[in-house]
């Protein structure tokens, strides 16, 4: 079978975005509505549980702030609330404060010169992925990602396929011609009910995740002169991880 397009995640996967992005611009946006709320460490990686930001905030309120009084419907509430933290998380992209993951830029520069599709399936929203894509790659490289999913365009979010299986029929391809980058359980739950085969980059809030069903898990992509750990699965005695690699994995 030859492989026709790679798949990525992005928060976690393309950058570190979740711990030193999402994370604090939620926490920017509680100090600026006046909340006394704040997301350590720790409790951001439990709410990583629950899929877009969102629904994050949302089980956040209903499960540890129950009480908190409200002069709108919850929902608005929260859609605001969400929007503030766009915005700050905006800034924090725009101001380098986010790196990308090792070996992103290599891979993604490597797929788009061999004719290999490039797509987005994350449960951010649109905003937030292009933003990222935008100001960590540069608008020429974000504009190689032929088909952008996102969160909000789906009925259900990860671990649910749903967005995996949209952005196999906006590639037009079949699952076999495609390989998906993940960095959580969750993101693998959901491409591998989507029958897609995964590669896994973990990170510090899903090293400790069931990966049994990825085919490859990997500390990160790895550059020829930084090789990258392999975790479980067969690397073919790749160092770092390229087209040729991901070709074999899809084979």
């Amino acid at each position: 079978m030859t492989l026709k397009a790679l798949i990525f995640d992005v928060d976690g996967t393309i950058a570190q975005t979740e711990r030193d992005g999402h994370r604090v611009a939620f926490n920017l946006a509680f100090e600026s509505a006046g909340l006394p709320w704040r997301w350590d460490v720790e409790t951001y990686g439990k709410l990583l549980e629950i899929g877009g930001g969102k629904e994050r905030l949302k089980h956040y309120i209903t499960h540890y702030k129950a009480d908190l009084p409200q002069k709108q419907p919850l929902d608005n509430f929260i859609r605001h609330l969400h929007s503030e933290k766009s915005r700050y998380y905006a800034e924090l992209l725009a101001s380098d404060a986010i790196p990308l993951r090792i070996g992103i830029k290599r891979l993604i520069t490597s797929a788009r010169q061999q004719g290999i599709k490039l797509a987005i399936a994350s449960t951010a929203s649109v905003e937030n992925v292009r933003v990222l894509l935008d100001t960590s790659l540069g608008e020429e490289m974000a504009s190689w990602f032929e088909v952008i999913c996102a969160g909000d365009m789906v009925e259900k979010k990860k671990p649910a396929p749903d967005i995996y299986l949209l952005a196999l029929k906006k590639l037009g391809f079949s699952s076999k011609e495609c390989l998906v980058i993940e960095d959580t359980n969750q993101g693998l739950t959901a491409s591998y009910e989507a029958g897609l085969k995964t590669v896994i980059t973990i990170n510090d809030y899903s090293k400790n995740q069931d990966f049994d069903r990825a085919v490859l898990v990997l500390n990160h992509l790895g550059e020829p002169d930084l090789p990258f750990e392999v975790i479980k699965g067969n690397s073919y005695d790749k160092s770092y991880f390229d087209i040729e690699l991901a070709q074999k994995i899809v084979n």
